[in-house]
């Protein structure tokens, strides 16, 4: 946040520096509009709550890994990585990122799927864009295909273990065991 220069903003935005603090008074303010734009990029990805089971989590993996190896030197979908990246920020901007996960995991609770499923795969999806990155060893070419198909296959697995969709998650916990 300490890089984030108002004025440059102004600039690239094609706006004044006073109409930019009409609309974000801060620096922070302007962090936090960023990462709830994103945050509604990444929402817009996802179905609602009628979705069939493992709908929801199968969205959270295509709205972060894409079936295809991007290209080298590429990064692929990075909306949600650079919304936890602007985190950064301060307390007051990791805040309304928690708050938008604490509901993202309700929804992937409430997804149909045997409890856990769509948990590992959100941090699974969450390892795998930290490491794209912050170029911790990502998985590329054949390596990437395989590996997303796998978590892919684990939704599917899930999906196949549960029956209809239940409105209460507590019933689907009773009807896996």
């Amino acid at each position: 946040m300490d890089a984030v220069r108002l004025d440059a903003v102004a600039a690239e935005a094609g706006v004044s520096k006073g109409g930019l603090l009409h609309h974000f008074p801060s620096k922070r303010a302007l962090v936090e509009g960023m990462v709830q734009r994103l945050v509604d990029r990444i929402e817009a990805l996802l179905p609602g709550p009628d979705a069939p089971p493992g709908a929801y989590t199968m969205a959270w993996l295509d709205s972060s890994i894409p079936e295809v190896a991007p290209e080298p030197g590429t990064t692929g979908r990075d909306e949600l990585p650079m919304a936890l990246l602007a985190a950064t920020g301060g307390p007051e901007v990791l805040d309304v990122l928690q708050r938008h996960y604490r509901a993202w995991q309700e929804r992937l609770d409430a997804d149909g799927l045997p409890p856990g499923v769509s948990t590992l795969v959100r941090m699974a999806v969450d390892g795998w864009w930290t490491a794209r990155l912050l170029h911790l060893a990502p998985p590329h070419g054949a390596a990437h295909v395989e590996l997303r198909r796998l978590v892919a296959d684990l939704i599917a697995t899930g999906r196949a273990r549960t029956g209809p969709k239940t409105s209460d998650p507590a019933d689907a916990v009773g009807a896996s065991r």
